[in-house]
């Protein structure tokens, strides 16, 4: 498995997004490491390499925002893991690369409004059939893992309402959200193909759906999730992903029916999902059911269980996942902070720190 994760640079005392994405990348080359331009100016992304186990993926995760905080530090800001700038305007210009500009021109206000930061999970599956059939396995547990990652209830120096304001702000890519069902990997270049020839997307990369085959590796590519606030919740959602799956590989292997959810049922389970978090209920897309958020997880745990007991972490995800469900998730503890501080500033200070926690003093 491999993470993906994208970051806010932010300034340490006002907590307003930074465009300074390229020196910070130049200094981070310089530190030995290798990070990557994301949509908007104030966007750092980093990529770990690929990983076998939790504890290896743990110990990757915290070089890299050490780093990653480091290079930014150098250059005047902090790092900061929300799904969305909590203070700021509500435009900022596009990375200066040839990729960006031409999704600026192409998409005008949507491109320019973006700056928001997700967390993307690759797991291994060799074969392109078998990822198209996984993605259809695992696609109705995707809101479930929204409503534990939510982490941007604050955006433009206010409570959005929503426990992930980054799932709206996505939603209005033209291939976005939940993905449909795919009969076949036949039946999903097609669509894409269309997308692309109706100029609906540049190309393939495009493809921004909650769950997706790579288009570049042989990999099920898991993007539905906000930022996560720390490296140990981002480490619990990466296994929980993995996991999930394990368990699509071996029901396809077996020839198991798929679940059948409808693309609308979907859809509102997500924004549920996004509207309350682990707060409220949600919608449980088997059933089409109402139920608490918690009973949600509790259900996503026993559907991985087999897994995670092949992978020897089912002890170590259940006690994460109880810790989880009692402190709250990333927009749960912004909303806390917000009611005692004296302004979204200070919370934002707060999360650059908590962005840190567990990794090494910066180096000098």
């Amino acid at each position: 498995m491999g993470v993906e994760e994208e970051f806010l640079l932010v300034d340490p005392d006002t907590g307003l997004p930074q465009m300074r994405n390229s020196a910070v990348i130049s200094t981070a080359t310089e530190l030995g490491m290798s990070l990557q331009l994301e949509l908007s100016q104030c966007q750092v992304e980093t990529n770990s390499p690929v990983c076998w186990d939790s504890r290896g993926l743990r110990t990757h995760l915290l070089e890299s925002r050490t780093l990653a905080a480091a290079a930014a530090a150098r250059n005047g800001s902090r790092l900061l893991a929300t799904g969305t700038p909590p203070v700021g305007p509500a435009r900022m210009p596009v990375s200066d690369c040839d990729r960006y500009r031409a999704m600026a021109r192409r998409f005008g206000t949507l491109a320019l409004e973006q700056g928001i930061c997700g967390c993307h999970v690759h797991v291994d599956v060799p074969d392109r059939e078998t990822r198209v059939q996984v993605c259809n396995h695992v696609r109705p547990w995707l809101p479930t893992l929204l409503a534990l990652s939510a982490n941007s209830p604050l955006h433009r120096g206010i409570d959005s309402g929503f426990a992930s304001w980054r799932t709206i702000l996505w939603s209005r890519w033209p291939v976005s959200g939940p993905p449909p069902f795919f009969d076949s990997a036949d039946a999903y270049d097609d669509l894409v193909a269309m997308l692309i020839d109706c100029d609906c997307l540049l190309d393939e990369r495009m493809v921004y759906w909650d769950i997706r085959p790579s288009s570049h590796l042989p990999t099920v590519e898991v993007r539905v999730c906000d930022v996560m606030p720390t490296v140990d919740q981002t480490v619990l959602l990466a296994t929980l992903v993995r996991a999930l799956v394990m368990t699509a590989v071996a029901a396809v292997g077996r020839g198991d029916a798929l679940p059948d959810v409808t693309l609308s049922t979907l859809r509102i389970a997500n924004w549920m999902a996004a509207r309350d978090g682990l707060s409220g209920m949600g919608l449980d897309p088997h059933t089409a059911r109402s139920v608490p958020c918690s009973r949600r997880v509790e259900l996503l745990l026993d559907h991985v269980r087999d897994a995670l007991d092949e992978l020897g972490e089912c002890r170590r995800v259940e006690a994460a996942l109880r810790y989880e469900l009692a402190r709250g998730n990333g927009a749960i503890w912004q909303r806390n902070a917000l009611a005692n501080s004296s302004s979204v500033g200070e919370v934002v200070r707060s999360a650059t720190e908590r962005t840190l926690e567990h990794c090494e003093p910066l180096p000098a």
